[in-house]
């Protein structure tokens, strides 16, 4: 029987991105807003906050678009992903929305992104936000699974952890000190250089 197929499973922000939220925040002033997964584990908790945020400040899609309109990927995320889809398929797991990805997609010459929606009123105010599933990450790894593939996945935060312990190998990459702690049972990488490395020894232990 062959063996089955291998795909890279990435998170998007911190691992080939900035953080959307983050520079958001520094572009308005508004230090609430740099709160991210790292720091706040439970999804719904963050996402509610920052739509509170957004309403107190009047601000909407139109904003924050501004803001992602203006962003590139992290230096050397193109090169490696590009390395990366040379040897396996490659999919981009976020919790991010379509409603903001569309500029960085495109200077990643457009890998497969697997998001949520925002639900955005005729005004241009984000009113809510619908994820695909909960728990999307790891139900996708679990997908992939059921169709006969192996999987390398590779992130940086708490929504990240249970896509890298479903996977076949997790990787963190760039994790903040919390995260390392928390979760000492996956490898670091701090630089693609590393990353690299480690999918490399992932793909070979995988195909022996």
């Amino acid at each position: 029987m062959p063996q089955a197929p291998v795909i890279a499973c990435l998170d998007l922000e911190g691992v080939l991105v900035p953080e959307i939220w983050i520079n958001v925040a520094e572009r308005t002033g508004i230090e609430a807003l740099r709160a991210t997964t790292r720091d706040i584990p439970d999804y719904d908790v963050l996402m509610k906050q920052r739509l509170r945020i957004l309403e107190e400040h009047g601000l909407g899609i139109a904003d924050i678009q501004a803001v992602i309109a203006g962003m590139g990927p992290l230096p050397g995320a193109h090169e490696f992903l590009d390395w990366l889809r040379e040897r396996i398929q490659v999919v981009i797991l976020s919790d991010t929305f379509y409603d903001f990805a569309e500029p960085l997609m495109r200077q990643l010459a457009w890998p497969t992104l697997f998001c949520h929606q925002l639900e955005i009123d005729p005004s241009g105010r984000v009113t809510g936000y619908h994820l695909r599933l909960p728990d999307p990450k790891r139900r996708a790894v679990l997908a992939f699974r059921e169709l006969a593939f192996r999987t390398i996945a590779a992130g940086d935060s708490y929504n990240d952890t249970t896509m890298l312990a479903e996977a076949d190998a997790g990787i963190l990459f760039r994790p903040p000190p919390n995260v390392v702690a928390e979760f000492p049972q996956f490898p670091v990488s701090e630089d693609y250089e590393s990353l690299r490395l480690a999918f490399e020894e992932a793909i070979g232990r995988l195909a022996g």
